[in-house]
């Protein structure tokens, strides 16, 4: 009897170092998360064209969330000015259509929009949160126009299925605005090259088209359709970035996510992803710091 009581004790004390050593563990994720949550990062990516006429540097933002860094986000437009882009590209996601429309925020994002529409040539898309807010009208009231009408009054642009030409560039920017149904869990609305052009119509081969497109899961169509950039978000890198592996699972929940931040090409066709900068169904970014993003397109030839 005294050997068993010896080994039920032993057992009880290994049980009690894994418990010990899993709060351990946890605690240090969280406390990884919370620096990764408040801090950014600047993902620098380069892609070549013999469409556009001269070098262009492009800042892209995407997934704020109503987040900020420094007051009034100084932080991240200091950063930015010292990118001196010729254009800022937003992905959408910049506020959060909280399920308790009292929460419901948007005043930082708004300014700092305003900010950057006065400083540069400014182009924006909703995202499926910007877009509920607007639909859901029974809920969130008039708040999208409020946001709308705040973007616009600075001289920035809400490109809702449409077009903005820079001949100057050589460059043309649609902006692809999905409807909510394509943003739901577990699985995968179909989007055919024919649904892309009866919301936005065909590509302008005049230019280098650039199109903005908040969800990357369809890149393989915004290629087929004709884009020679594509820049999107809505994944935040993944939530978790593991070495060798990446993001490890999406806003659709589901694992392992394909596009999750950077630069991917297909068939001629490039695409960036920013990981977002901020959160908000799963407060959590782990490896994962928030994402400015700088993309340098060369002029060949």
């Amino acid at each position: 009897m005294p050997g068993v009581f010896h080994r039920k004790r032993q057992r009880v004390g290994i049980g009690k170092m894994i418990a010990c050593g899993a709060a351990a563990a946890g605690g240090l994720m969280l406390e990884r998360s919370h620096y990764d949550m408040h801090r950014f990062v600047t993902g620098c990516y380069r892609v070549s064209s013999d469409k556009i006429m001269r070098d262009l540097r492009i800042v892209l933002l995407a997934d704020l969330h109503d987040n900020v860094f420094g007051r009034h986000n100084k932080a991240l437009l200091d950063a930015i000015d010292a990118l001196k882009p010729d254009l800022v590209l937003c992905a959408g996601d910049m506020t959060t259509a909280h399920k308790d429309p009292s929460r419901q925020r948007g005043e930082e994002a708004c300014a700092l929009l305003m900010t950057l529409g006065c400083r540069y040539p400014t182009l924006v898309i909703n995202g499926n949160h910007e877009t509920r807010i607007d639909e859901r009208r029974h809920l969130y009231g008039d708040r999208y126009d409020t946001y709308e009408a705040s973007v616009h009054s600075a001289g920035a642009v809400i490109l809702r299925n449409e077009r903005v030409i820079f001949p100057e560039m050589g460059v043309a920017v649609t902006g692809l605005e999905l409807p909510l149904d394509h943003f739901g869990h577990f699985g995968l609305k179909k989007l055919s090259v024919s649904d892309m052009k009866d919301m936005i119509g065909a590509p302008d081969n005049n230019y280098y088209n650039i199109l903005i497109a908040h969800h990357p899961d369809y890149f393989p169509k915004y290629a087929e359709w004709g884009a020679d950039l594509s820049v999107a978000g809505h994944v935040h890198g993944g939530i978790v970035r593991l070495p060798g592996i990446g993001g490890l699972v999406s806003p659709r929940y589901l694992p392992f996510p394909r596009y999750t931040g950077g630069l991917y090409s297909k068939n001629g066709s490039s695409m960036v992803v920013s990981r977002g900068l901020g959160m908000h169904t799963i407060p959590l970014r782990i490896f994962n710091p928030c994402e400015l993003v700088f993309i340098e397109i060369k002029a060949e030839g």
